[in-house]
Protein backbone atom coordinates (compact mmCIF):
# COMPACT_ATOMS: atom_id res chain seq x y z
CA UNK A 1 0.00 0.00 0.00
CA UNK A 2 1.71 3.26 -1.05
CA UNK A 3 1.90 5.85 1.69
CA UNK A 4 1.86 9.50 0.78
CA UNK A 5 2.29 12.10 3.42
CA UNK A 6 1.82 15.83 3.50
CA UNK A 7 4.93 15.95 5.69
CA UNK A 8 7.10 16.35 2.62
CA UNK A 9 5.44 19.74 2.13
CA UNK A 10 5.11 20.66 5.80
CA UNK A 11 7.43 21.75 8.56
CA UNK A 12 7.89 20.53 12.11
CA UNK A 13 4.82 21.06 14.23
CA UNK A 14 4.17 23.58 16.94
CA UNK A 15 2.32 20.83 18.78
CA UNK A 16 5.57 18.94 19.30
CA UNK A 17 6.65 20.92 22.31
CA UNK A 18 8.60 18.11 23.99
CA UNK A 19 11.89 16.75 22.67
CA UNK A 20 11.20 14.65 19.59
CA UNK A 21 12.27 11.26 20.87
CA UNK A 22 11.71 7.94 19.13
CA UNK A 23 8.76 7.13 21.38
CA UNK A 24 7.08 10.53 21.04
CA UNK A 25 4.07 10.34 18.77
CA UNK A 26 3.71 12.18 15.52
CA UNK A 27 0.43 13.31 14.02
CA UNK A 28 -1.84 12.24 11.21
CA UNK A 29 -2.83 15.86 10.57
CA UNK A 30 0.35 17.96 10.36
CA UNK A 31 -0.09 21.71 10.16
CA UNK A 32 2.38 24.19 8.67
CA UNK A 33 3.92 26.75 10.96
CA UNK A 34 2.61 30.29 10.58
CA UNK A 35 4.90 32.68 8.70
CA UNK A 36 7.31 34.76 10.73
CA UNK A 37 6.41 38.43 11.04
CA UNK A 38 10.02 39.53 10.56
CA UNK A 39 12.26 36.65 9.46
CA UNK A 40 15.19 39.02 8.78
CA UNK A 41 15.33 40.19 12.39
CA UNK A 42 18.83 39.22 13.63
CA UNK A 43 17.28 38.03 16.90
CA UNK A 44 15.09 35.43 15.17
CA UNK A 45 16.07 31.97 16.43
CA UNK A 46 17.78 29.92 13.74
CA UNK A 47 15.50 26.98 14.58
CA UNK A 48 12.46 29.07 13.61
CA UNK A 49 14.00 29.70 10.18
CA UNK A 50 15.29 26.20 9.43
CA UNK A 51 12.12 24.65 10.87
CA UNK A 52 10.12 26.42 8.17
CA UNK A 53 12.25 25.20 5.26
CA UNK A 54 10.15 22.48 3.64
CA UNK A 55 12.42 21.57 0.72
CA UNK A 56 16.14 21.12 0.21
CA UNK A 57 18.37 23.93 -1.04
CA UNK A 58 18.98 23.42 -4.76
CA UNK A 59 22.74 23.65 -4.40
CA UNK A 60 25.60 21.15 -4.70
CA UNK A 61 25.60 18.77 -1.76
CA UNK A 62 27.68 20.09 1.10
CA UNK A 63 27.74 19.67 4.87
CA UNK A 64 28.54 23.06 6.41
CA UNK A 65 29.77 23.58 9.96
CA UNK A 66 29.65 21.16 12.89
CA UNK A 67 27.13 18.52 13.87
CA UNK A 68 25.50 20.81 16.46
CA UNK A 69 26.12 24.11 14.65
CA UNK A 70 25.63 23.92 10.91
CA UNK A 71 23.40 23.22 7.93
CA UNK A 72 23.30 21.25 4.68
CA UNK A 73 23.05 22.25 1.03
CA UNK A 74 21.71 19.86 -1.59
CA UNK A 75 20.14 17.44 0.88
CA UNK A 76 18.41 14.30 -0.34
CA UNK A 77 15.36 12.61 1.16
CA UNK A 78 15.54 8.96 2.14
CA UNK A 79 12.55 7.32 0.40
CA UNK A 80 9.99 6.44 3.03
CA UNK A 81 9.86 2.80 1.87
CA UNK A 82 12.57 0.40 0.79
CA UNK A 83 12.80 -3.38 0.70
CA UNK A 84 14.72 -3.33 3.99
CA UNK A 85 13.78 -0.01 5.61
CA UNK A 86 10.79 2.11 6.52
CA UNK A 87 10.82 5.73 7.67
CA UNK A 88 8.99 6.55 10.90
CA UNK A 89 7.32 9.75 12.16
CA UNK A 90 6.68 11.07 8.68
CA UNK A 91 4.98 14.19 10.01
CA UNK A 92 8.32 15.51 11.27
CA UNK A 93 9.76 15.77 7.73
CA UNK A 94 13.19 14.81 9.06
CA UNK A 95 14.14 12.07 6.61
CA UNK A 96 16.69 14.31 4.86
CA UNK A 97 20.46 14.06 4.76
CA UNK A 98 23.62 14.47 2.80
CA UNK A 99 23.39 12.10 -0.20
CA UNK A 100 26.22 10.15 1.39
CA UNK A 101 24.07 9.47 4.47
CA UNK A 102 21.12 8.37 2.35
CA UNK A 103 23.33 6.00 0.36
CA UNK A 104 24.83 4.70 3.61
CA UNK A 105 21.46 3.91 5.18
CA UNK A 106 20.24 2.14 2.05
CA UNK A 107 23.46 0.10 2.00
CA UNK A 108 23.44 -1.02 5.65
CA UNK A 109 19.70 -1.67 5.53
CA UNK A 110 20.26 -4.00 2.58
CA UNK A 111 23.06 -5.83 4.38
CA UNK A 112 21.35 -6.11 7.78
CA UNK A 113 19.30 -9.28 7.09
CA UNK A 114 22.32 -11.23 5.85
CA UNK A 115 25.03 -9.89 8.13
CA UNK A 116 23.10 -9.27 11.35
CA UNK A 117 19.94 -11.36 11.12
CA UNK A 118 18.03 -8.05 11.35
CA UNK A 119 15.03 -7.91 8.97
CA UNK A 120 15.30 -4.21 8.18
CA UNK A 121 15.66 -0.73 9.64
CA UNK A 122 13.01 1.52 11.10
CA UNK A 123 14.59 4.92 10.51
CA UNK A 124 13.77 7.78 12.83
CA UNK A 125 15.05 11.34 12.68
CA UNK A 126 17.78 12.27 10.21
CA UNK A 127 17.87 16.02 9.40
CA UNK A 128 15.55 18.76 8.22
CA UNK A 129 15.54 19.62 4.50
CA UNK A 130 18.24 22.25 5.03
CA UNK A 131 19.61 20.90 8.30
CA UNK A 132 20.21 23.51 10.96
CA UNK A 133 18.78 23.67 14.48
CA UNK A 134 15.44 21.96 15.09
CA UNK A 135 12.39 23.39 16.83
CA UNK A 136 12.19 20.27 19.01
CA UNK A 137 14.57 17.58 20.07
CA UNK A 138 18.13 17.17 18.90
CA UNK A 139 21.00 19.57 19.42
CA UNK A 140 22.89 17.77 16.65
CA UNK A 141 21.48 16.31 13.38
CA UNK A 142 22.27 19.68 11.73
CA UNK A 143 24.69 18.60 8.97
CA UNK A 144 22.73 15.78 7.36
CA UNK A 145 25.24 13.24 8.69
CA UNK A 146 23.29 11.91 11.71
CA UNK A 147 20.49 9.34 11.75
CA UNK A 148 18.52 7.54 14.45
CA UNK A 149 17.69 3.87 13.91
CA UNK A 150 15.06 2.30 16.12
CA UNK A 151 15.92 -0.70 18.26
CA UNK A 152 12.73 -2.29 16.93
CA UNK A 153 13.20 -4.73 14.03
CA UNK A 154 11.24 -3.88 10.90
CA UNK A 155 8.10 -6.02 10.63
CA UNK A 156 7.46 -8.22 7.59
CA UNK A 157 4.79 -5.83 6.26
CA UNK A 158 4.40 -2.17 5.44
CA UNK A 159 3.40 -0.20 8.50
CA UNK A 160 0.35 2.02 8.13
CA UNK A 161 0.63 5.76 8.34
CA UNK A 162 -1.01 5.66 11.79
CA UNK A 163 1.49 3.07 13.02
CA UNK A 164 4.40 5.14 11.77
CA UNK A 165 3.16 8.13 13.73
CA UNK A 166 1.89 6.43 16.88
CA UNK A 167 3.72 3.17 17.63
CA UNK A 168 6.56 3.38 20.13
CA UNK A 169 10.10 2.23 19.56
CA UNK A 170 11.38 -0.59 21.78
CA UNK A 171 12.97 0.36 25.09
CA UNK A 172 15.72 -2.21 25.64
CA UNK A 173 16.94 -0.77 28.99
CA UNK A 174 15.85 -1.96 32.44
CA UNK A 175 13.78 0.46 34.53
CA UNK A 176 16.69 0.94 36.95
CA UNK A 177 18.87 1.98 33.95
CA UNK A 178 21.76 -0.23 35.10
CA UNK A 179 21.55 -2.88 32.36
CA UNK A 180 19.57 -3.99 29.35
CA UNK A 181 16.18 -5.67 29.75
CA UNK A 182 16.80 -9.37 29.01
CA UNK A 183 13.17 -9.76 27.97
CA UNK A 184 13.65 -7.55 24.92
CA UNK A 185 17.41 -7.43 24.23
CA UNK A 186 18.39 -9.88 21.48
CA UNK A 187 21.73 -11.09 20.05
CA UNK A 188 20.67 -9.41 16.81
CA UNK A 189 20.90 -6.01 18.51
CA UNK A 190 24.60 -6.56 19.06
CA UNK A 191 25.10 -7.88 15.53
CA UNK A 192 23.38 -4.87 13.98
CA UNK A 193 25.27 -2.26 16.01
CA UNK A 194 28.57 -4.08 15.44
CA UNK A 195 27.91 -4.27 11.70
CA UNK A 196 27.23 -0.53 11.48
CA UNK A 197 30.16 0.43 13.74
CA UNK A 198 32.58 -1.45 11.48
CA UNK A 199 31.67 0.72 8.49
CA UNK A 200 34.65 3.01 7.79
CA UNK A 201 32.45 6.09 7.24
CA UNK A 202 31.04 5.91 10.78
CA UNK A 203 32.53 8.41 13.23
CA UNK A 204 30.37 7.59 16.25
CA UNK A 205 27.44 5.49 17.38
CA UNK A 206 25.63 6.76 20.47
CA UNK A 207 23.78 4.29 22.72
CA UNK A 208 22.45 4.24 26.25
CA UNK A 209 25.19 3.33 28.77
CA UNK A 210 23.29 0.14 29.63
CA UNK A 211 23.47 -0.87 25.97
CA UNK A 212 27.20 -0.13 25.88
CA UNK A 213 27.55 -2.33 28.97
CA UNK A 214 25.77 -5.19 27.22
CA UNK A 215 27.89 -4.76 24.09
CA UNK A 216 31.08 -4.83 26.17
CA UNK A 217 29.94 -8.00 27.92
CA UNK A 218 28.86 -9.81 24.77
CA UNK A 219 31.41 -8.65 22.19
CA UNK A 220 33.87 -11.47 22.73
CA UNK A 221 37.39 -11.11 21.32
CA UNK A 222 36.41 -8.87 18.39
CA UNK A 223 36.42 -5.51 20.20
CA UNK A 224 37.96 -2.82 18.00
CA UNK A 225 34.57 -1.55 16.82
CA UNK A 226 33.53 -0.77 20.42
CA UNK A 227 35.70 2.34 20.33
CA UNK A 228 33.17 4.10 18.12
CA UNK A 229 30.21 3.17 20.33
CA UNK A 230 29.84 5.91 22.92
CA UNK A 231 27.47 5.99 25.91
CA UNK A 232 24.83 8.73 25.99
CA UNK A 233 21.59 8.85 27.95
CA UNK A 234 18.37 9.15 25.99
CA UNK A 235 19.34 6.43 23.54
CA UNK A 236 17.49 3.48 25.03
CA UNK A 237 14.92 3.33 22.18
CA UNK A 238 17.27 3.89 19.26
CA UNK A 239 20.93 4.13 18.36
CA UNK A 240 22.37 7.22 16.75
CA UNK A 241 24.66 6.89 13.72
CA UNK A 242 27.05 9.74 12.94
CA UNK A 243 29.11 9.76 9.77
CA UNK A 244 32.37 11.66 9.41
CA UNK A 245 32.62 14.63 7.07
CA UNK A 246 32.52 13.80 3.35
CA UNK A 247 35.85 14.00 1.58
CA UNK A 248 36.27 17.40 -0.03
CA UNK A 249 33.68 19.19 2.14
CA UNK A 250 36.09 21.82 3.43
CA UNK A 251 33.33 23.65 5.31
CA UNK A 252 32.48 20.55 7.37
CA UNK A 253 34.21 20.12 10.73
CA UNK A 254 34.78 16.57 11.95
CA UNK A 255 34.40 15.53 15.55
CA UNK A 256 37.62 14.63 17.35
CA UNK A 257 38.38 10.89 17.12
CA UNK A 258 37.06 8.89 20.08
CA UNK A 259 39.50 7.95 22.85
CA UNK A 260 41.47 4.77 22.31
CA UNK A 261 40.48 1.44 23.78
CA UNK A 262 37.09 -0.20 23.90
CA UNK A 263 35.58 2.22 26.45
CA UNK A 264 34.46 -0.63 28.68
CA UNK A 265 36.37 0.21 31.88
CA UNK A 266 36.28 3.11 34.32
CA UNK A 267 34.96 5.46 31.65
CA UNK A 268 31.79 3.35 31.38
CA UNK A 269 31.53 2.73 35.14
CA UNK A 270 31.21 6.49 35.63
CA UNK A 271 27.83 6.45 33.88
CA UNK A 272 26.44 4.13 36.57
CA UNK A 273 27.60 6.19 39.56
CA UNK A 274 24.90 7.54 41.84
CA UNK A 275 25.87 11.09 40.95
CA UNK A 276 25.00 10.42 37.32
CA UNK A 277 22.01 8.12 37.75
CA UNK A 278 20.44 10.17 40.54
CA UNK A 279 21.78 13.72 40.31
CA UNK A 280 20.87 16.22 42.98
CA UNK A 281 18.28 18.76 41.85
CA UNK A 282 19.72 22.09 40.82
CA UNK A 283 17.92 25.40 41.05
CA UNK A 284 16.68 26.50 37.63
CA UNK A 285 19.14 28.80 35.93
CA UNK A 286 18.60 31.53 33.41
CA UNK A 287 17.61 29.91 30.08
CA UNK A 288 20.25 30.13 27.41
CA UNK A 289 19.17 32.33 24.51
CA UNK A 290 18.42 30.39 21.32
CA UNK A 291 21.03 30.26 18.58
CA UNK A 292 20.57 32.80 15.83
CA UNK A 293 21.94 32.81 12.29
CA UNK A 294 24.95 34.72 13.59
CA UNK A 295 25.95 31.60 15.49
CA UNK A 296 26.05 29.47 12.32
CA UNK A 297 28.55 29.52 9.45
CA UNK A 298 27.94 32.38 7.02
CA UNK A 299 27.21 29.91 4.21
CA UNK A 300 24.06 28.80 6.08
CA UNK A 301 22.46 32.14 5.12
CA UNK A 302 22.93 31.18 1.49
CA UNK A 303 21.44 27.75 2.17
CA UNK A 304 18.35 29.30 3.75
CA UNK A 305 17.77 31.74 0.90
CA UNK A 306 18.42 29.27 -1.94
CA UNK A 307 15.52 27.99 -3.99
Amino acid sequence: MPIRTAAVALTALLALAAPASAQDRGTLDPKPLPPLANPDDPATPAKALFGRAITAAALPAQAIGFYARGCIAGAKALPIDGDTWQVMRLSRNRNWGHPRLVDFLEKVAGEAPRKAGWPGLLVGDMSQPRGGPMLTGHASHQLGLDADVWLTPMPDRRLTRAEREEMSATNVVRPDRRDIDPQVWRPEHLRLIRMVAKEPDVARIFVNPAIKLALCREAGGDRGWLTKVRPMYGHNYHFHIRLDCPAGDQACKDQEPPPGGDGCGAELDHWFSDAILNPKPRPPGKPRPPMTLAGLPDACRTVLKAR
